[in-house]
């Protein structure tokens, strides 16, 4: 008789595909404002203390009214990376997180 597979032995690491620590980019989206881009490096600081701001890319709209800043954090957790995506979906700056 065949016997189902054993859990894995780090029940975190069960519902990902993800290998911590990694780094991860994260897309987020809002009013090409100013402080926008000070507001997103300040979020992903607080998640990743050594968060390089060098590493930011900017893209425009093509109208120019928004403004795609993508972040690259040092990801340790599924729990961080959650927390990341509801503290920066929750920022009054910020339209869209992908």
């Amino acid at each position: 008789m065949n016997q189902p597979p054993s859990p894995p032995s780090d029940p975190s690491r069960a519902d990902t595909l993800i290998e911590y620590p990694c780094r991860f980019p994260i897309k987020v989206m809002g009013a090409k404002a100013e402080g926008f881009v000070h507001a997103v490096t300040m979020v992903a600081r607080e998640f990743d203390p050594d968060f390089d701001a060098a590493t930011i890319e900017l893209r425009e709209s093509k109208g120019g009214n928004y403004l795609g800043v993508t972040i690259t954090i040092n990801a340790t957790s599924r729990a961080q990376l959650d927390e990341l995506y509801r503290t920066l979906s929750t920022h009054p700056m910020v339209k869209v997180v992908l």
